[in-house]
């Protein structure tokens, strides 16, 4: 291949023997590392054995067997501070006099080790559990105040590799793990417990907003929605919301996510949310653990029902090669049919006609398609 006339010529190409030695030659070396690493925790769990696991897992994160010898020097370590005994620490020339400032040291150390493996490999499911239980030791062995900072400073971490990656579920689940901890009581001080748990450990609404803020960036935010949907739930609860309060909601999540399908209605997580506000009003028994309005009249489902209706089908007319719009009028027309013996919105000659687009746009499921034509043909 040329570029501008000039061939294109690779190193290998031009040294391939000194490319092959220098490969060899690494090879060589991270093996004998290998075996250094393994004969040391062989025979120890020394804190001094530490920075070899630290220039081994530098290679190679995903070597899980040395993330398990790291933690097991770690907690011996931190098992000989809380009892006294005095272990040389090459880090910092000594030991603390306070075993909780010295664990709490070697823990920020810790962290701040993985923290550049996170960024080259920030999918290496051993790195995150690694970070995890240095955090979780933090709970442990420390002072919920101490702890608390470990785990809030976490939080500002995820919620910045969120900003660099919106769409990343591995950042929300790990989001999640994290809020569970800063919200639960093994971060409240005993003094504070005798007054009930503090409110400020409830970040239901914190979160919430956190979720709103996400998808007014980008709307094509699957993890957003689903975090969403999962809180929705829990703030109602915390709110003690009646029966108005939770309409209110509703109203408000379905208006969000109308415009949002208006952006864009090809959008397949914008469908997942849609779904999921709609069981609200689902004819489904099933689906009733996951309405938001629970107390709905079957006038009011019904009233809902028809308002979507007319709702999707306003976005046919530039979006008519969109399938999911059709999915969901069947499901939504299909559960009206269900509810009332009322004349339907739409006939039965509009549903096989929505139908037979399905199967046009949707060929992989021609099977689904044919079984529900049927089925409308009979009733």
């Amino acid at each position: 291949m040329t570029s501008h006339g000039i061939p294109r010529v690779s190193n290998a190409d031009l040294e391939p023997d000194l490319s092959k030695q220098k490969q060899q030659q690494k090879i060589k070396d991270y093996r004998n590392l290998v075996s250094q690493v393994q004969e040391a925790t062989r025979t120890s769990h020394s804190y001094t054995v530490l920075p070899l696991t630290s220039k081994l897992l530098s290679q190679n994160p995903e070597y899980y067997t040395i993330w398990n010898e790291r933690r097991r020097i770690l907690n011996q370590h931190f098992d000989s501070l809380n009892s006294g005994t005095r272990i040389e620490d090459n880090t910092n020339n000594g030991v603390s006099d306070v075993p909780q400032d010295e664990i709490g040291h070697l823990l920020r150390h810790d962290l701040a080790f993985i923290f550049p493996l996170l960024v080259k490999f920030p999918k290496c499911y051993w790195i995150w559990n690694h970070r995890l239980w240095l955090l979780q030791q933090a709970s442990l062995r420390l002072s919920p105040t101490v702890a608390r900072k470990f785990w809030t400073d976490e939080l500002d971490l995820a919620t910045k590799m969120l900003a660099k990656d919106s769409r990343n579920f591995h950042g929300w689940g790990y989001r999640r793990m994290v809020v569970a901890e800063l919200e639960s009581n093994r971060l409240v001080e005993k003094s504070e417990e005798k007054d009930g748990p503090a409110q400020s450990n409830n970040m239901v609404k914190l979160e919430f907003d956190y979720t709103t803020r996400m998808i007014n960036t980008n709307l094509s935010n699957f993890s957003a929605w689903h975090n969403r949907s999962k809180l929705i739930p829990r703030l109602l609860d915390d709110q003690n919301a009646d029966h108005a309060a939770r309409k209110q909601l509703l109203n408000d999540e379905l208006q969000l996510i109308l415009e949002a399908l208006y952006t864009d209605p090809y959008d397949q997580s914008l469908w997942f949310y849609h779904t999921y506000l709609t069981t609200t009003f689902s004819a489904s028994p099933q689906m009733k653990s996951f309405s938001i309005v629970p107390s709905l009249t079957i006038d009011e489902q019904v009233e809902y029902l028809d308002g979507e209706i007319e709702k999707l089908k306003e976005l046919l007319p530039e979006a008519d090669d969109c399938k999911w719009i059709y999915q969901r009028l069947l499901d939504l027309c299909l559960d009206r049919r269900t509810m009332t013996e009322n004349e339907p919105v739409d006939t039965l000659s509009t549903l096989l006609g929505w139908l037979g687009q399905l199967s046009k746009l949707d060929p992989l499921r021609a099977g689904r398609w044919r079984e529900l034509t049927a089925r409308l043909k009979a009733l």
